[in-house]
């Protein structure tokens, strides 16, 4: 994108008092933001996995055999399962 395509002169004059012929980069605001994986729908598929673990888990699965069946270390498998109740206390 060419900054005189799309910004006023007044603004890209402004700009060339600091920087010229180089590549900057603008960040979008702040409020712009959307929390990690929402647009990809990797979050809710996160989501709807950690509640299938949490579920095995108190149907009796251990955490071994679940870290097994959802290719996961044990660890992150007592993270899923203990963050949940963390949330439920708060």
């Amino acid at each position: 994108m060419k900054a005189h395509e799309i910004l006023p002169k007044e603004l890209l004059d402004a700009i060339q008092e600091y920087i010229q012929g180089e590549t900057i980069y603008i960040p979008k605001r702040a409020n712009s933001y959307q929390k990690w994986g929402i647009c990809s729908g990797s979050r809710q598929y996160l989501d709807k996995r950690n509640q299938e673990i949490r579920k095995a888990f108190r149907s009796g699965k251990s955490m071994e055999e679940l870290a097994r069946v959802y290719h996961l270390s044990t660890e992150s498998i007592k993270k899923i399962i203990y963050a949940k109740k963390k949330e439920k206390l708060l």
